[in-house]
């Protein structure tokens, strides 16, 4: 069995490479203007810097007084979720990524999901051997290996997105109620991170103190 799934995978990645998709992918990776490379190599970098990933007790406010409560201003409650979409959004992301996989587990238990799988990888072995001699017939007509190899990762690229789109919608609606609790739920005003923060002004006896806040000095 694993022999089995062995050859079928390698031989799988050596049709895909003689299928020319590759220079495909190339080629179209190289029409982009560096200009946009360079941009969306920035970007990416800095939405997904390590350093924006908050730690456990930063995300729970482990050892603060009171770190979950109720907002009823509703100008407080929206700036408090902007504030925390915006600190804790790399961990909103990853939980939202843990969640999608923890869902996918799912499928090693279900039989509608085994059968498929066992179904596309016993066509792609079909279709590998068949095309050993360059083209496949089916129906009278023959398909050449570029085509076969194409159709198959056709169909499986719709397979997959029928197995996983149930559980993809599943993931982003679950993770997006529990992302809001949290950002409605937790005071972070107290943290920031470059230009994120949120001004707070007390009041105190003979003096006023600004929280996050630009003052001048007095």
């Amino acid at each position: 069995m694993v022999s089995n799934i062995y050859y079928i995978t390698v031989n799988r990645k050596e049709k895909w490479d003689s299928s020319g998709a590759n220079e495909a992918m190339n080629r179209m990776a190289a029409s982009v203007p560096q200009g946009t490379k360079d941009y969306l190599s920035t970007t990416t970098g800095q939405l997904f810097n390590r350093d924006r990933l908050r730690s456990f007790s930063l995300c729970f406010g482990i050892g603060e007084e009171r770190p979950f409560y109720v907002e009823k201003i509703p100008s407080l409650l929206v700036a408090r979720v902007k504030h925390n979409l915006t600190f804790f959004y790399m961990n909103y992301v990853m939980f939202t990524g843990l969640l999608f996989c923890l869902f996918c587990l799912k499928l090693f238990v279900d039989p509608t999901a085994i059968i498929g799988f066992c179904l596309l990888g016993a066509l792609w072995a079909y279709v590998i051997r068949q095309t050993r001699s360059g083209s496949l017939v089916v129906l009278g007509l023959r398909i050449s290996e570029k085509h076969a190899t194409i159709g198959l990762v056709g169909i499986s690229a719709l397979f997959l997105f029928y197995l996983l789109s149930g559980i993809f919608w599943w993931a982003l609606f679950t993770s997006g109620f529990l992302v809001l609790m949290h950002a409605g739920l937790r005071d972070a005003s107290m943290h920031q991170d470059g230009d994120d923060h949120v001004d707070m002004v007390g009041e105190v006896p003979g003096e006023s103190a600004s929280f996050l806040g630009d003052h001048d000095p007095v």
